[in-house]
This record gives structure tokens, sequence and C-alpha cells, in this order.
């Protein structure tokens, strides 16, 4: 049975990285869309191949911080009842994802993750289920303040520096260079989508896993966490990683193909609801954004590639003054930026007292 329900979670916990390919990897094709640099389905075929590579470049610190330094699991109870949690925490989270989505509103993937786990577990086991000491709250909680400021002031100062640059050639020979270059930050910022976002799905799966090779019946399942093995091509750019390479693979490749499906409402949103963007703009844009992902993923930093790309779009379009962002459409970004880490905690604590209730007994 236990088996059965570590399965379940696995399934939810890529069900999970679909939507946030669906949702979030939206915001790496969102300005090379808008920009017409390509086709909506050139674009995703791009994000979706980044996203992807990323399994080979920077390694998976993130992942390590997600099995271990939000939530300890060892208050929660035995390794069935830390199971139940996980598989609340992950309902929590992709329920938010999946309506924010269908809405249209590019919201933290990473964060309703991370809020749906937490509380689930405070749920069950009220604050000791938080690791307090030394652990990533702190630095994660600053950074969804951090992350938009460092994306705007980028984005800002790189669109400055082109304008200056590029300041005495003609509006369309500027337009012509740039159209190739974008292709070069679009692919960037997908790959540090990729490197950061698919990692927080490769932690959760890695904690189920770990959980039940903690029981007598099932010892020998914490073999398949170690790493051991690896195809000789899975760490071209030698990489350091702490999960095996089944995991890697196929949570990079479920947020591809979520990348691939979907996301067309986040696009629109992002692309033109917040300022309008030419190529340079959007060049500038996703180089800070991906600069910026890409730093904190090897710190082992989860933070959200939604703030980051919003806060350079917002960036770059305020150096043609205030009046040229839509700070309407900016606000309801905001808001959903804001609601996400209390309703995903909220829906994932409701969702483990109906566990509770209703499946738990069966397993004894």
């Amino acid at each position: 049975m236990l088996f059965a329900l570590v399965i379940v979670i696995i399934l939810i916990a890529l069900l999970f990285d679909f939507f946030n390919g669906f949702n979030d990897a939206a915001n790496s094709i969102a300005t090379i869309v808008s920009t017409r640099v390509l086709s909506p389905f050139q674009a995703v075929a791009w994000a979706a191949f980044w996203n992807f590579f990323a399994a080979f470049a920077f390694g998976t610190a993130v992942a390590k911080a997600i099995s271990s330094d939000f939530v300890n699991l060892a208050a929660v109870g035995t390794p069935q009842q830390q199971l139940f949690v996980i598989l609340a925490g992950l309902v929590g989270a992709t329920f938010w994802t999946y309506g924010c989505s269908m809405a249209g509103l590019p919201i933290s993937v990473s964060h309703a993750l991370i809020s749906g786990y937490a509380g689930a577990a405070l749920a069950r086991a009220g604050i000791d289920a938080l690791v307090l000491q030394q652990s990533k709250w702190p630095v994660t909680i600053l950074f969804i303040f951090v992350a938009p400021t460092i994306g705007m002031i980028g984005g800002a100062l790189l669109m400055t520096a082109m304008a200056w640059l590029f300041r005495n050639f003609t509006p369309s020979r500027v337009d012509g260079w740039f159209r190739r270059l974008q292709l070069v930050s679009a692919g960037a910022f997908s790959l540090s989508h990729g490197t950061n976002d698919a990692q927080k799905t490769m932690g959760i799966i890695a904690v189920a896993v770990a959980t039940l090779g903690m029981t007598p019946q099932y010892a020998h399942v914490s073999g398949w966490l170690t790493p051991g093995w690896e195809p000789p091509w899975f760490a071209w750019f030698g990489a350091s990683h702490h999960m095996p390479w089944w995991i890697v693979l196929s949570c990079h490749f479920v947020i591809a193909m979520g990348t691939l499906l979907g996301g067309w409402r986040v696009v629109r949103t992002m692309g033109h609801g917040i300022t309008r963007l030419q190529p340079v703009g959007g060049f500038c844009a996703e180089t800070a954004g991906a600069t910026t992902v890409i730093g904190a993923s090897l710190m082992g930093i989860p933070l959200s590639t939604t703030h980051v790309i919003t806060g350079a779009i917002l960036g770059v379009g305020t150096t043609r003054g205030l009046r040229s962002v839509r700070w309407v459409a900016g606000r309801r970004i905001l808001l959903a930026w804001l609601f996400t880490l209390p309703t995903s905690a909220f829906v994932a604590a409701v969702a483990y007292v109906v566990i509770h209730l209703t499946i738990e007994p069966w397993f004894g």
C-alpha cells in the first residue's frame, strides 16, 4: 500500500511539474513572442528544448535544499504520516498553480510548492514541523522581494546601456541585430528556469522515496536515491548532481512538455499586459532574468523565475517613462504573488485534514 502511495505522489509531483512548465515557463517565451522574433510554436519548442537541456548544466543544489531545508519530516511522525503530508502539500500547490494558469496569472510556482508542503506539515505537527535553524526560509522569503528588485534593476541598467551603445544606429538596424540576440537571451532564460524550477519537484520526489525507504519492508528502495552509475553524457559540464539521473531527467522532461503544450494566457499577460517590448527590450529583460536565476540556482536558493522576469520587464519599461508601464496589470500580478503563499498553505492544510480523516485510516 505504501509503495502504491509513493507512486501516486511521484505522479502528482510530475503533474505539478507539468503545470510549472505550463505557467512559469511561459514567462521565458512571452517576450520573444510579443516582439515577434519567433512564432508561438517556434518559441515553445525553443523554450522546451532549453528547459530539458538544463538537466545537464548546473547540478541540483536547489533540489537538495527543498528535500531537507524547509520541513522537518522527522517531527511529523511515522513514514506513513510523512507521506500523507507530502501528498497533501502537492495537492495544495497543484490546485493553486492550475487555477492561476487557467486565469492567465503568472504566479510563483516555487512558492506554491514550498508553502503547500509547509502548510500540510503545519496541519499535522504544528510549528515543530518547520526547519527553523539553518534553514532556507529566511533567504527564500527575502528573495520574494529581492528577486524582482534585482530583475528590475538589471533590466533597467541593461536597457539604458543598450540605448547608449546603439544611439547612433537606426531603429531598424538595432531591431535586426537584437532579433537574433533575443534567441540567445530567451534560450538562456529558459535554461535558467529549468535549472531552478525542475529541481523543486526533484526534491519532493526524493523525499517521498527516502521516506518509503525508512520502512523495514521497503528499505531497499533507498538505493533508488543513490546517484551511482550515470550515463557518460549526463554531466557534460561537470555539474554536481545530488539526485539520481532518473529523477533529474524525468522532471526536466515533464517541465519541457508543460512548456510545449500550453501557457498562452500567461504569455499574453507577460508579453503585452505589462509594457510593449521591442527586441532590444526583450533581450535586456531575458538577460537580466537569466543571470539572476542562474546565480541563485548555483547558490541553492529556490526563487521565483516569475518574480525575476516580471521585475526585469518592469525595469525595461520604466526606461521609457513610468507611463509606458501598465501598472494595473502589474498590480494584478502582485496580488497573485501575495496570495500564493497563504492560499497554497491553506489548501494543503485542508487537503491533509481530508486525507487524514478519509484515506489514512485505510492504511492502518
